[in-house]
């Protein structure tokens, strides 16, 4: 039986926009965090200890990440080669150059010829000695065309078509690995994709255009007695025989993750059969509190009520709430911010709802017509901040129109003008 500590989905480096910095140290706390979260995993794989850690790929946000991180995630692993225990770094999508041209972020370990460590960046089987016995790896990193595919295969196709010839491409390439396979020895995969049953997040977005989904059948089969993936943030079993599992990623990216569980997975793998359990890590929590005070007597009340009965203390906390304009003076944010302070970190996003429009005046079309009375009471109907004034401006009216209703008639008494005469119609001419 071979002890496994199986992680994935690292992304040191990620976050920085939840943290602050620390006095103390000059870094980040969000680097911190996954420092500290990653140092729980190699504790439990020293301590047990485990026979073989697999990494399942993306280490970092992308493939050039800073030479503080670089220092902060190889501190960690270099604990794994001080303690004799191999492992397999595979290679992510957020890991390589170009698409996977040139390199990727973790083959340094492979150019430095660091013990123990095997870094899979190319479908290969290794044969890795442990000290509960011999075990193989079949590595399957993040697939792209320039893999599987020369240039000239890929001219004039479309996206879908490429993905057709990738995945013939990969059975062909995989089963040949398959058969190389020594049926008395336990069968891992360690793969970094998407496979067709799982359920996604934000990952899938970050890839749109740059992958596509493997299906399960081509996993989940008899010759694997584990199937380790990476690259999907949520932990999922998807099969038990063998168990095809995502660990998810090892500390909350972003509020997409709030209500996730982070941790890893620790299997025990034989030949025929595996164990599994997951291992939930203490990762800092990301908390959304949402408000709607457009309709509340007292705005300032309601938002400080809600503040407290979250539980904001040392979380990441976005405060969301929505108010009319006339409310805006209602509000102190001073006091919101000293309630707030007992956060990690946190931002305000207030957001003003529109006013609902006014109703419009009826259609009149040919023939119709509106008496001045009506049409002051349908215009005074639609103007609610005239409310208090409405009766006594219509009252005024109707007195103004009966004024002028029983007034002489404007017109001059008959008066006709005499006819010039011709004479003086000439002149005038």
């Amino acid at each position: 039986m071979v002890a496994i500590l199986h992680l994935s989905d690292i992304h040191m480096g990620s976050g920085f926009c939840h943290g602050r910095l620390n006095p103390d140290t000059g870094l980040n706390t969000r680097l911190e965090d996954f420092v500290t979260t990653l140092s729980r995993c190699i504790d439990r794989a020293v301590e047990t200890p485990a026979d073989l850690v697999l990494f399942g790929g993306d280490a970092f946000p992308d493939a050039t990440p800073p030479p503080l991180v670089q220092q902060a995630f190889a501190s960690q692993f270099r604990r794994l080669a001080d303690a004799g225990i191999p492992t397999v770094l595979l290679v992510g999508n957020h890991d390589q150059h170009a698409q996977g041209q040139g390199g990727a972020s973790l083959c340094i370990y492979r150019t430095l010829g660091v013990t123990g460590v095997v870094v899979g960046d190319r479908l290969e089987t290794h044969c890795i000695q442990t000290q509960g016995g011999p075990v193989q790896v079949v590595t399957l990193p993040w697939l792209t065309p320039s893999m599987l595919m020369t240039r000239p295969e890929t001219e004039g196709l479309s996206m879908a078509e490429v993905n057709d010839r990738l995945l013939d491409r990969l059975r062909l390439a995989l089963e040949a690995e398959v058969r190389r396979l020594d049926p008395a020895i336990p069968a891992i995969l360690l793969g970094h994709l998407m496979t067709d049953t799982a359920c996604y997040g934000a990952e899938r977005f970050l890839a749109v255009g740059k992958g596509f989904a493997v299906p399960m059948a081509l996993l989940a089969r008899s010759c694997f007695d584990y199937v380790a993936l990476g690259h999907v943030h949520r932990h999922q079993v998807l099969c038990t025989q063998p168990p095809v599992v995502y660990p998810g990623s090892l500390e909350r990216v972003d509020f997409s993750e709030a209500g996730e569980p982070k941790g890893y997975v620790w299997a025990e793998v034989s030949r025929g059969s595996a164990v599994v359990e997951f291992c939930p890590l203490p990762v800092r929590a990301f908390e959304t509190i949402a408000v709607d005070i457009a309709e509340s007597a007292e705005p300032q009340a309601d938002l400080l009520a809600a503040i407290a009965q979250a539980p904001i203390q040392d979380a990441i906390v976005r405060l969301h709430y929505t108010l009319r304009p006339s409310q805006l003076e209602a509000i102190d944010s001073t006091a919101l911010h000293q309630a707030l302070a007992p956060a990690h970190t946190y931002t305000i996003q207030p957001q003003l709802v529109s006013l609902p429009s006014r109703q419009r005046l009826p259609e009149l079309g040919e023939g119709d017509a509106l008496d001045p009375l009506s049409a002051l009471q349908t215009y005074l109907a639609n103007r609610t901040d005239l409310a208090d004034l409405a009766e006594d401006m219509v009252a005024a009216a109707r007195s103004l129109l009966t004024t002028t209703e029983e007034s002489p008639d404007w017109e001059s008494p008959a008066c006709p003008l005499e006819e010039p005469e011709p004479s003086q119609q000439l002149r005038l001419l």
